[in-house]
């Protein structure tokens, strides 16, 4: 074999490729590319000379390459062939297989049928000479190194328990990944609820800033965990205007109750639209923080003046509903190579303000953050409920579900939500021939890799709270309501493959306010049912209020009360605001490929 030859960029020689022959390897720019030789294609190697390897040209991407190993010396084996043909020629194969240096290239591999998940992928080059394969495994490794969005120091959680109590067995399966790669992690084990919260609270700027990212072993609330104790002790933004801020003189008429009969359907429920806001509510909105004192954001010790560590989320959980939003497949080999390789997008996370557990409360606004859902009704039932089947593991879901829906609980609330100019959320036009369902469907742009929509404007973060700079009025809806959701990713999951919003992005600076009114069993069971199928309507209801909004407000005014569900986690609120925040998570992932 003739030895590399490097011009600029580009090198290439004659190797041989373990399990499929002689080759001829190129490197340039982009990636490696390998072509299958005969014999007249490389004087002085034994090749193949079947004819349907000739001409077959494969590649791996450099930024599709995680870790280049040195094999030593070994042997290198013959093809794999099924050809009847070819049987003499294998054999001939065998006979004059021997020892060659190697050196392996780790990458990954799709398919077409599941372009999303990404199985690992290893290949083996041998050659004759030490220092030619030496050369070859120092190249590619130094234009690795280079890369400098990929990690090289990470600070890992583990949730021992999450899911089917699998987390350490999984992390134990992705830490040879991370090993290969050559990727240092500090991993910490949770020994209880709140650990990693606290450890993430109390962790020095100076400790954190020695990672290059931060991951979660476990499930969506694990996330959401790690991520509460990072940002509440080092993000100030101002908060969201709070229920009682500017509309404690408007009081609303009627129910959001659903009819259940007649040809048409009559608005019993009283929304009224407010104009621009006054300058003194503007203030409010924009300079009031936690301690109701104006303070901006920057903070000279406070990580967010400069580069935020990146996050990560290797699945777990009983839901996974980040990780598939933002990788499009709930495996955590895919998850682990996402990270390693230095994949970023940014998440929008809604920022909750409670301002009272009960009616008669003192006000006392305590923040939390969800990066995937907050719900209230039927899926804080179902949360809170469930925690008493933990030991069913991720079946509790179901079973706790259906006993909630038999139960068929409403709840009397106030909504009140911003409404944004350039918020594109279309209404939905009522039907006489179905007096409880649309028959309008609009065009759905999906989210995916590389998304136009997310990718507009400010993606990092500079525009947390974009609305400010913009004139907005607020609407108010009031009645029962079996539940209310608002969610800033499109939440797929295996029980809900469209997710709750199918046409949800992750970074366009909005959360989707889902209100499903007081109606019957069945036609509930209906939208649940839509809900659960690949391409159904779940918002596609007359008893069904869908807006795209920024920031919402929420007030109980009702005897009987559930609590709110953020991202798995119970929390409890009788007064609540909440906000987006754009771009306010980098994570590591590309997004989902459609």
């Amino acid at each position: 074999m003739d030895g590399s030859n490097c011009e600029l960029s580009v090198m290439s020689g004659c190797f041989y490729l373990d399990h499929v022959g002689d080759v001829l390897l190129t490197r340039n720019q982009h990636g490696l590319s390998w072509k299958c030789l005969d014999s007249s294609d490389c004087e002085g190697t034994t090749c193949l000379g079947i004819g349907s390897w000739e001409n077959t040209e494969t590649e791996i991407k450099l930024s599709d390459i995680y870790a280049v190993e040195f094999d030593s010396y070994g042997l290198v084996h013959s093809p794999k062939s099924g050809l009847g043909h070819a049987k003499e020629c294998f054999r001939k194969r065998l006979l004059t297989t021997q020892q060659m240096y190697r050196f392996t290239v780790h990458g990954f591999q799709t398919s077409p049928k599941e372009p999303c998940l990404w199985k690992l992928a290893a290949f083996t080059f041998g050659h004759m000479d030490l220092q030619t394969c030496q050369s070859w495994m120092d190249q590619l490794n130094y234009t690795l190194i280079k890369d400098v969005e990929r990690p090289r120091n990470l600070l890992v959680f583990v949730h021992p328990k999450s899911g089917k109590a699998s987390g350490l067995k999984i992390w134990e399966t992705v830490s040879k990944i991370f090993i290969r790669a050559k990727v240092n992690t500090k991993v910490l084990v949770t020994e209880r609820a709140g650990h990693a919260f606290d450890v993430m609270a109390s962790i020095q700027n100076k400790e954190l800033h020695s990672y290059d990212g931060i991951i979660a072993v476990g499930g969506d609330g694990f996330f959401n965990e790690v991520l509460n104790g990072y940002l509440l002790s080092r993000l100030k933004v101002p908060l969201p205007p709070s229920p009682s801020d500017s509309f404690t003189t408007v009081q609303s008429r009627g129910s959001s109750s659903v009819p259940e009969s007649g040809d048409g359907v009559h608005e019993s429920d009283q929304k009224e639209h407010f104009p621009l806001l006054h300058d003194s509510v503007q203030e409010v909105m924009n300079f009031r923080t936690v301690n109701g004192s104006c303070q901006g954001t920057e903070d000279p010790d406070h990580p967010f003046s400069g580069e935020r560590p990146r996050f990560g989320l290797i699945p777990a959980g009983s839901t996974d509903a980040i990780v598939i939003c933002t990788t499009g497949a709930r495996d955590p080999v895919t998850s682990a190579l996402h990270i390693i390789l230095g994949r970023k997008l940014f998440l929008d996370a809604m920022q909750v303000v409670r301002w009272k557990t009960t009616p008669t409360s003192a006000i006392e606004p305590f923040i939390r953050y969800a990066a995937s859902f907050a719900g209230y009704g039927f899926y804080g039932d179902v949360i809170s409920e469930s925690e008493k089947y933990r030991w069913m593991g991720p079946k509790r879901y179901d079973y706790v579900g259906t006993k909630v829906f038999l139960k068929h609980r409403s709840y009397e609330a106030e909504v009140m939500f911003e409404e944004a100019e350039n918020a594109k959320a279309s209404p939905l036009t009522r039907s006489k021939t179905w007096p409880f369902r649309s028959t309008t469907r609009s065009e759905k742009i999906l989210c995916r890799a590389k998304c136009s929509v997310c990718s507009s404007k400010a993606e990092d973060g500079n525009s947390i709270r974009a609305s400010c700079q913009e004139k907005t009025r607020w609407c108010r809806t009031r009645g029962r309501f079996l539940s209310i959701g608002a969610a800033v990713m499109s939440n797929r999951n295996e029980r809900a493959p469209d997710g709750l919003v199918v046409d949800a992005h992750l970074s366009d600076g909005f959360l989707h306010l889902i209100l499903i009114k007081d109606c019957s069993r069945p036609k509930y069971l209906w939208h649940l049912t839509e809900l659960a199928k690949k391409g159904g309507e779940p918002l596609n209801f007359e008893f069904v209020e869908y807006h795209k909004t920024r920031a919402f407000t929420f007030t109980s005014i009702g005897e009987a009360e559930s609590v709110w569900n953020l991202d798995g986690e119970i929390f409890e609120a009788h007064h609540l605001s909440a906000q987006v925040l754009r771009g306010l998570i980098p994570l590591f992932a590309s997004g989902p490929e459609v």
